[in-house]
């Protein structure tokens, strides 16, 4: 069970709304509900004292916020008061909570932004960027905590995520556009403007745009186009300086901060996945080092669990920045493209050592490129340098600033390799991690919180994030749409499997006999029983090119004996493709302890592993897999016991067989599985689903313009109208066969069209010719000719079944468009 069980927030009733505080100081305020009582004027105290007594004080309470969204207290009050010259913090801090609440119940949080007070939301977001980096606006410096830290970054991600909404979209051009290139190193953007000479005019405009600018407008310009660029910095201070856990307790400085940091990856994985936000912005990300910096620190160093989160939102941060994209065009790079370019510049930095580095790297230098692009080779090579070589070799390559840039600033030996190497290394091919990735969701994360939460409903205002990729308006590529499919469906099934291994794992009443040394079951369940035997039969050798063995079978033995005939007759009707789990239980309570559901599920049952199997057929009493069909008899059995042959999987097998090797166990993983668990079919097709993803990323299938577009949010969607294209053309002329049941239906199907009977037949099947799709004819006729179907034969069963429904004109025209 959940550590959030305990925590669960009790619903408010109506009656413990209308009494509470803050409904009837909103009665007095914004929420009128007697109209012979006027509102009072408002007060900015009154907000003031809500802040810091409600919210503050009672650690944002998400109760205490419910009730304030309840009563409209951003759109009745904050906003329609804001005036950008007369904000507090309390002010801006109050609207930005009751925005994120909004997005957290999933309500449109935009619309009095757009309706009241428009002009006021350029100051308004100004004024949050700079409170993001604790200041005013007039520059006075503020001392926000890490919550309140975390809220504003909250706020900024949904901003993020919300480039549909005009006003908002203006705003966050101004942070994410190319302006931002000013708080790049001189040196990387000019290697940039070499790249890509266009955007070289582009910046030399900017800068005679800034010379007509008075001082003031050119510090508000200048402010957002290092904004990123600050905000990073100090998010550079606090990992860096991130408070440690003591004694084994969770400090609150510790909690906030890492959940800052954590809500800060999520901020910069939301903007390199999106393609108008990345577009340069990972030119800047990539130019401060962020993700060197992050993997020397101690948040992905440390193997303890309450670093996981931040961990795997690191991950999917490396992920985005190196995706395999163009982000200049936005144009998806193929496997040779990306190997090209990392070629190049191996080969530039191979030059550059020959050129000035051949004293202390003369073999590196002119040794072949595929032996010296690993990790571990380079770091080998440039592990023997000084600080000061490291430095001038980074220099050269673009990856720090020039020194004539720097003054105090120093950089060391570990850092520097860090960041050449992250650089220069070759990195596994999306498709290759894919190909190699199991299909069947393992224990690792079936039961990891972080991934699969137990209970995702919020219970608190700073809840963690989720290591989760979201479904936005906009994708990056076709790939980034499918592999986000892929890994959601993935997460999904690994949840709903959570259900059903507990609850038939529970139904069992597994426990250890400490008399005979085993684990027993004390119970029975339907859709789990234990396993008699268990044998691999066969490991296949690796496909060409191929590590993974080609496939992996094994015999399972079950004993039916004590099962009622309606249950066992459901056992032996598992097919062909059917999806099974193996489970390894050893649970470390006697028979008269009963299980405990507040208590740890993996504890009490000592849950060692779950691995995913296909069922070939089950073998009969000759050891031969029964045909499967009518025309093949069942084979008697002269006992209970039945055997089952089953597919396991080939890549987990592979990493299960790495594992037992590197760690020197004692023990093989697939001797230990003592319980066999089934699902029912209808909840059970994930792994066809996911092979169906996995094998269409493999394929170069094309995808013509207009749907690509439109699957990945580009351009205007009502350029995906079958009118609005302009290949393929047309056909004017279309054969509706059945889809009229008769010539009432027919003109009832199209309003506002002149209908031309020709032959004066009003019998279908009808032949429709309009008139409007044909080329300079703008006229809305429509040719009707009737015609007389082939006849298919003399017989009643030759008659095909004509169609029933009568279709709307709305869907008429989607059978027109075809």
């Amino acid at each position: 069970m959940s550590n959030n069980d305990n925590q669960r927030i009790a619903i408010p009733t109506v009656d413990q709304i209308a009494k509470d505080a803050i409904t009837q100081i909103a009665h007095r305020f914004w929420s009128q509900q007697d109209a012979t009582k006027p509102l009072e004027p408002f007060d900015p105290n009154l907000i003031e004292d809500i802040y810091l007594n409600e919210l503050l004080k009672t650690n944002f309470s998400l109760r205490r916020i419910m009730l304030l969204e309840f009563s409209q207290y951003l759109e009745n009050y904050l906003w329609k008061n804001f005036q950008s010259d007369q904000t507090t913090k309390a002010h801006l801090l109050s609207i930005v909570i009751m925005v994120n609440e909004k997005f957290r119940e999933r309500v449109f949080a935009w619309d009095c932004f757009r309706t009241h007070n428009q002009s006021e939301f350029p100051a308004f977001f100004t004024s949050i960027l700079h409170l993001c980096l604790d200041k005013s606006t007039q520059g006075q410096p503020y001392q926000l905590s890490y919550q309140e830290q975390s809220i504003l970054i909250k706020f900024l991600d949904n901003c993020i995520n919300s480039l549909e909404v005009e006003i908002v979209r203006l705003q966050v051009q101004k942070i994410c556009g190319f302006p931002m290139w000013a708080s790049v190193c001189e040196n990387r953007r000019d290697f940039e403007f070499k790249q890509f000479p266009k955007l070289k005019k582009y910046w030399k405009a900017i800068q005679k745009q800034d010379q007509k600018l008075s001082q003031t407008e050119l510090d508000k310009v200048n402010f957002e186009r290092f904004f990123f660029k600050n905000l990073i910095n100090k998010f550079l201070k606090v990992i860096s300086n991130c408070p440690k856990q003591e004694d084994g307790q969770l400090d609150e400085d510790f909690k906030y901060s890492t959940n800052y940091l954590e809500r800060f990856i999520e901020l910069l994985v939301d903007i390199e996945s999106l393609l108008p936000t990345r577009r340069f912005f990972n030119t800047l990300l990539d130019d401060t080092n962020l993700l060197s910096h992050c993997c020397l620190s101690d948040m992905v160093k440390n193997s303890d669990q309450k670093y996981n989160l931040f961990k795997q939102l690191f991950e999917m941060l490396k992920f985005y920045v190196k995706f395999e994209i163009d982000d200049q065009t936005g144009e998806a790079k193929t496997e040779p493209q990306v190997l090209e370019y990392h070629y190049n510049k191996l080969k530039s930095l191979q030059r550059g050592v020959f050129k000035y580095f051949r004293e202390d790297l003369l073999t590196f230098s002119l040794t072949n490129i595929s032996t010296i692009d690993k990790r571990d080779t380079l770091l080998k090579h440039l592990s023997g340098l000084s600080n000061d070589r490291l430095y001038s070799l980074a220099e050269y390559l673009h990856l720090v600033p020039s020194r004539e840039s720097i003054q105090d600033l120093e950089y060391s030996s570990e850092f520097l390799i860090e960041v050449i190497v992250w650089h220069m290394q070759l990195r596994d091919s999306q498709l290759d991690v894919l190909n190699s990735m199991p299909l069947y969701p393992t224990e690792d994360i079936i039961w990891n919180e972080t991934l699969v939460p137990s209970d995702f409903r919020q219970t608190t205002f700073h809840d963690t994030c989720l290591a989760l990729p979201k479904l936005n308006l906009q994708f990056l590529t076709l790939n980034d749409y499918l592999m986000r499919n892929f890994n959601l469906f993935r997460l999904e099934a690994a949840y709903e499997l959570r259900q059903d291994i507990e609850d038939a794992c529970i139904r069992l009443k597994p426990y250890y006999s400490f008399e005979e040394q085993t684990v027993c079951f004390g119970a029975w369940s339907r859709m789990a029983q234990p396993i008699a035997n268990f044998t691999l039969t066969e490991v296949g050798s690796p496909n060409v090119g191929e590590q993974a063995p080609s496939r992996v079978k094994a015999d399972v033995t079950l004993d039916l004996d004590f099962l009622r005939d309606d249950v066992r007759k459901e056992w032996e009707s598992l097919r062909k493709h059917d999806i099974g789990f193996l489970v390894t239980l050893r649970p470390t309570f006697s028979k008269e302890q009963k299980y405990d559901p507040k208590d740890s599920f993996l504890r009490q049952m000592g849950l060692l592993c779950v691995r995913g199997c296909e069922i070939e057929g089950m073998l009969g009493p000759e050891g031969k897999l029964i045909e499967e069909g009518p025309m093949y008899s069942k084979p008697k059995f002269t006992d209970a016991s039945r055997t089952y042959r089953v597919h396991l999987d080939r890549n987990q097998y592979k990493i299960d067989n790495e594992k037992f090797v590197a760690t020197k166990s004692k023990e093989d993983l697939y001797t230990t599985f003592n319980v066999f668990i089934r699902r029912r079919p209808k909840e059970n097709n994930f792994k066809s689903i996911l092979e169906s993803i996995r094998d269409l990323m493999n394929t170069n299938f094309v995808v013509p313009d207009w749907l690509s577009d439109l699957l990945l949010g580009y351009g205007e969607p009502n350029q995906a109208h079958y009118r609005s294209l302009k290949k393929p053309e047309p056909i004017p002329t279309l054969d509706f066969y059945d889809t009229f049941l008769d010539y009432d239906h027919l003109k009832a199907s199209f309003p506002g069209y002149q209908l031309v009977l020709k032959d004066g037949q009003f019998s279908a099947p009808f032949r429709l010719s309009f008139e409007d799709l044909k080329a300079d004819i703008n006229e809305k006729k429509i040719i009707v000719e009737p015609y007389v179907p082939i006849n298919r034969g003399p017989y009643p069963k030759n008659i095909p079944k004509k169609n029933q429904v009568k279709f709307t004109p709305t869907q008429i025209e989607a059978i027109k468009s075809g």
